[in-house]
């Protein structure tokens, strides 16, 4: 049967459900954009606001500096493994259901976190997070995407969800240095809180629920296990590289058991009805480059705030709220660029603003490289890093454009979740490995003290430069102007 659209006009059911979810009748359009938008930023804010508090909730908790790792990793980890599950359940029982599922689990985990009075309960917590979040993301794009219609209505609100995002960054950086100065570690966590309550209200009145299916397909659980253990083994493996040493049984077993099951993931999704990702999802070109640009970006965009925040804190001894309003410019650059790319997208199309973007943040990364034991903040920090924000805003929505555009309704949830998935494993991995590499070079540097623990920083800085240029290279594959 029909029924009313947020408009009042008449919408006529077709494809799966989740696909006509849009706001409940009389709500207007920009209600779901905003709920959408609100739920990405707390996501992102999540994953940025930690990098700040990483020196107190050692001090605090006892953290090693592999626990400290990951606080960030296991929240990412999780994340990124987690989400094609997440986003087919959206597909097949409704975005609704899973968007409040997630803001539940996500809350929940903020709160226990807050109070945790272990390390092993802050790191439990992380992971708890990084699932829900893993139901937010997708689900909040997705949102988006299924219910504006309108190309131009769909790339306004899509820019915003953008700017959501990348604002975030910016916000976590500040706020985590407030809250971490004048509160304590503990408030980074807290804060989830009432905005995830707020939030969940505000979707039981203004997101319709699906319409209800008479066929239900099997989720690929199987599928989903696999790809998220193999990302932890992995990701752990290299992370405690520096300690036990590369040939050791245990780093080799755990990079052998990642390798395993991810050839394990891809033989369950070759043979299954139900795959996490639909083999006609890749049938598009630019879909399939726009994910691998995004795995590459993850490693741009999450790996220098980590490394800046420990540079500023343990090597300059500044302070948490310092260090937050010293990473401000970046962040706040990112935010803008992401806002004039979306003019720019339909002029010059993707291509062309990935390669300049990728090349110009890899010229401020390697501006960094050069950071010294006793820095400048304007010529050392302010600059490059600005120059670093203002190339990584090129390349967001572009990818995110190349990765969505052409895949079919019903696999609008699945687009948005393997989007998301590239881009948290590709952050937690390069990472780990980033992480691995400058503690290598740290042990082994002739220097001493801090100056050791910087020519470790350098290295990491001038690989993350590299990674930029060969996005640069990969998003020469683009075709076309869009």
């Amino acid at each position: 049967m029909p029924h009313e659209g947020s408009r009042g006009t008449t919408v006529t059911p077709s494809g799966p459900p989740a696909a006509q979810e849009v706001a409940r009748p009389r709500v207007p359009l920009a209600a779901v954009a905003a709920i959408a938008c609100v739920a990405q930023f707390m996501v992102v804010l999540d994953s940025s606001i930690v990098n700040v508090a990483l020196p107190s909730m050692k001090t605090g908790l006892g953290l090693s500096a592999t626990a400290q790792q990951w606080v960030v990793n296991g929240y990412l980890v999780a994340f990124g493994g987690l989400l094609l599950l997440a986003a087919r359940a959206g597909d097949l029982f409704g975005r609704r259901r899973v968007f409040h599922l997630g803001l539940v689990v996500f809350t929940a985990a903020s709160l226990l976190g807050g109070l945790a009075t272990e390390g092993w309960m802050l790191l439990a917590a992380r992971v708890v997070q990084g699932a829900g979040a893993a139901a937010l993301a997708p689900s909040s794009l997705s949102l988006i995407t299924a219910s504006h219609t309108e190309p131009a209505q769909r790339t306004r609100a899509m820019t915003w969800w953008g700017v959501a995002a990348s604002s975030a960054g910016a916000a976590g950086i500040v706020l985590g240095g407030l809250l971490t100065a004048s509160l304590s570690w503990r408030w980074v966590m807290l804060v989830n809180v009432p905005i995830g309550a707020g939030l969940l209200v505000a979707g039981l009145f203004c997101l319709r629920p699906s319409a209800s299916s008479v066929t239900r397909s099997r989720m690929d659980v199987p599928g989903a296990v696999t790809v998220t253990l193999a990302a932890a083994a992995l990701v752990y493996g290299v992370s405690i590289a520096p300690d036990h040493g590369w040939g050791s049984g245990q780093v080799l077993a755990l990079l052998a058991a990642g390798i395993v099951l991810l050839a394990a993931f891809v033989a369950i999704e070759r043979r299954t009805g139900e795959p996490l990702i639909p083999p006609d999802i890749f049938s598009v070109h630019n879909v399939r480059i726009g994910n691998l640009l995004t795995l590459c970006m993850g490693v741009v965009i999450t790996s220098p705030l980590f490394f800046l925040s420990l540079y500023l804190q343990q090597v300059l001894g500044e302070s948490a709220l310092r260090t937050g309003v010293s990473l401000l410019p970046m962040v706040s650059v990112i935010s803008i660029g992401v806002l004039v790319s979306q003019k720019l997208i339909p002029a010059l199309g993707p291509r062309p603003m990935v390669v300049a973007g990728c090349l110009v943040a890899a010229a401020g990364l390697v501006w960094l490289g050069r950071l010294p034991a006793d820095a400048g903040y304007v010529s050392h920090i302010l600059l490059p890093t600005v120059v670093v924000g203002a190339g990584t805003s090129l390349t967001m929505m572009p990818a995110i454009v190349a990765a969505t555009t052409g895949v079919a309704p019903r696999n609008a949830g699945v687009a948005s979740g393997l989007l998301n998935m590239c881009r948290q494993l590709g952050a937690a991995l390069g990472l780990a490995a980033l992480v691995t590499v400058a503690a290598t070079v740290t042990h082994d540097s002739p220097a001493a003290g801090s100056a050791a623990v910087v020519d470790g920083y350098r290295v990491a800085f001038y690989i993350i430069a590299a990674a930029s240029i060969v996005t640069a290279l990969l998003s020469l594959l683009l075709k076309g102007k869009r």
